[in-house]
């Protein structure tokens, strides 16, 4: 698969010159991967009107000349610090006015950079990158959708193979990601969540030793990270055995509530009226005081980027989004519903990218 890095880098460029800057210098890892192929850590990258420098060590010298074809690269020696890096080269191409990830740097790098580039105007800039990153070029839309092929089909291997009553939800979780593996993925997306009964109410759970017998209901809130960094992020809630009578009302107001949502989706209308058409139908429910958080986020290289569906944005969906539409439903002490799906936002609409049957007859599993 190949990235337009180079392009991305010109449209950063253009940003930071409307901001009266020199340079911007990069800290986030999945930063300076999407803008220039580097996949390893501990390297920061210093972007000006007509350069772009990575800032690394010795470790990644031929991992950078092999990942990043065009890119300069300032290979510090172990006596100095990527501090000292960032002042030789600002010295070098006479940089005076530096952005910088303000969102990324600790106290203490801002106090470091300050006091290495005294002669300089430090300027700490928020989500610039980030705001680039959601709009999804081609190559990123198709890893997602490869990063969402893998883990329906290692959720259904999964079903199919070694789901078991008596496993426990952590064992079913390391199952589940060795599937993964075996489809080609480097993993789980983020750490996997498998839910029995009451602990599907936790939207945040860590699987514990909860047998999958112990309950009919299981939550999956599971996705795949394929080899070039991309992710993808579903929850389905199961029946493994039969239900109290509660549970149908339940899962049938989440299901109708993310439809809504879904079918909402187009560019032009902003995130809260999205996050609005699924919360009002769990509120007429009687359920609204169980629907704690978001509607859903952007995927892509992290879990949760921009855009954030929620009451509070007033954010407008653009084409090239990707983004999760994931209502959810918790009784403390009964358990909980999800369903989460990922979304494409289209020239007049959205796609669902995502296929895993949630229709009430399907949701059954052995």
């Amino acid at each position: 698969m190949t990235f337009p890095f180079s392009p991305r880098r010109e449209r950063l460029r253009e940003l930071v010159s409307r901001r009266q800057l020199d340079a911007l210098l990069v800290l986030s890892e999945h930063n300076v991967y999407w803008l220039t192929g580097f996949t390893g850590d501990s390297t920061w990258l210093l972007l000006t009107p007509d350069s772009a420098t990575l800032l690394s060590d010795s470790r990644f010298e031929t991992q950078i000349s092999e990942e990043c074809a065009g890119i300069d690269a300032y290979i510090r020696p172990q006596s100095s610090s990527l501090i000292d890096a960032v002042a030789e080269i600002a010295r070098q191409q006479n940089v005076t006015r530096i952005g910088f990830e303000g969102h990324i740097a600790t106290v203490e790098i801002y106090d470091r950079l300050s006091k290495s580039l005294s002669g300089c105007q430090l300027s700490g800039i928020s989500q610039l990158v980030e705001s680039q990153r959601c709009i999804k070029d081609e190559a990123e839309i198709e890893e997602i959708r490869l990063a969402i092929q893998q883990a329906e089909q290692a959720m259904l291997n999964w079903q199919n193979g070694s789901l078991s009553s008596e496993l426990t939800e952590r064992e079913a979780a390391a199952d589940l990601e060795q599937i993964l593996r075996s489809e080609g993925a480097q993993g789980f997306s983020f750490p996997g969540i498998i839910a029995v009964g009451d602990r599907a109410a936790l939207p945040h759970y860590r699987p514990g030793n909860v047998a999958l017998g112990s309950s009919p209901i299981l939550l999956t809130d599971w996705g795949a990270r394929t080899a070039a960094g991309y992710i993808s992020d579903l929850t389905r809630t199961w029946l493994t055995g039969e239900p109290d009578g509660k549970f149908e009302t339940v899962y049938k107001t989440v299901l109708e509530a993310q439809l809504a949502a879904i079918d909402l989706i187009r560019p032009g209308v902003r995130c809260s009226e999205v996050d609005a058409a699924a919360r009002s139908i769990i509120q007429r429910a009687g359920f609204g005081e169980f629907f704690g958080h978001g509607l859903g986020h952007g995927i892509g290289l992290e879990v949760h980027e921009q855009p954030g569906l929620r009451t509070s944005s007033e954010t407008e969906i653009r084409k090239g989004m990707v983004v999760t539409v994931e209502p959810g439903i918790y009784l403390p002490g009964w358990g909980g519903v999800r369903i989460e799906d990922d979304i494409l936002v289209t020239d007049d609409g959205c796609e669902v990218l995502s296929s895993l049957p949630k229709d009430w007859e399907s949701i059954r599993i052995a």
